[in-house]
């Protein structure tokens, strides 16, 4: 099994090949898409990890799961779960980190898990989508690139895909935890 940094992680997992950085590649690993048995079953094995540790935790919360963009998508909802999100979403992070280690474990193959917890990550797409398009149009008009705020690798990615929507070309450069998306002119 390929060690990996949590660096190489997040960017294998989160930035698509189409929006991939100007250094050098991250090692991809071999493997092929998951097929929809096997993203409902990595969605069922976070499903029971989750609920045991809300258990653990004392804590109410509905689960939900689903399969999005070919990866497992499980959401927790209701209840007062803003301590589960964290600060900047810091906690989300860590859970889904723990949440992709349980389906590891489990299964063994790496999972793309994406883990949203009282729509925390629903309301940050939004407002990443509409980050990228607005920058996309600033740059459009003035010609020159923009550097974004540093972001994580799922902000990253969103505006990736709202930028490369509206016809234009972006990379990110830097390392984590500064990494930034910089939007290029057509």
């Amino acid at each position: 099994m390929t060690e990996w940094s949590a660096e190489q992680r997040a960017e294998s997992t989160e930035e698509s090949p189409a929006t991939a950085d100007s250094g050098p590649p991250a090692p991809a690993p071999e493997r092929a898409a998951p097929s929809a048995s096997g993203l409902e079953r990595e969605s069922e094995i976070a499903a029971d990890y989750l609920e045991e540790l809300l258990d653990i935790a004392d804590l109410d919360g509905d689960i939900d799961m689903d399969i999005e963009r070919d990866r497992a998508s499980v959401s927790v909802v209701g209840g007062d779960l803003d301590h589960l999100v964290g600060s900047e979403g810091a906690v989300l992070d860590a859970l889904q980190e723990l949440t992709r280690l349980a389906v590891l474990t489990a299964t063994g193959e790496r999972s793309r898990l994406m883990l949203d917890i009282g729509g925390f990550r629903a309301g940050r797409r939004a407002v990443l989508t509409e980050l990228g398009n607005t920058t996309a149009e600033k740059v459009k008009a003035s010609g020159e690139p923009v550097r974004l705020d540093p972001m994580n690798p799922f902000e990253r990615k969103v505006v990736h895909d709202a930028v490369a929507a509206a016809g234009l070309r972006s990379e990110s450069e830097g390392e984590e935890p500064h990494r930034r998306v910089v939007v290029l002119p057509g």
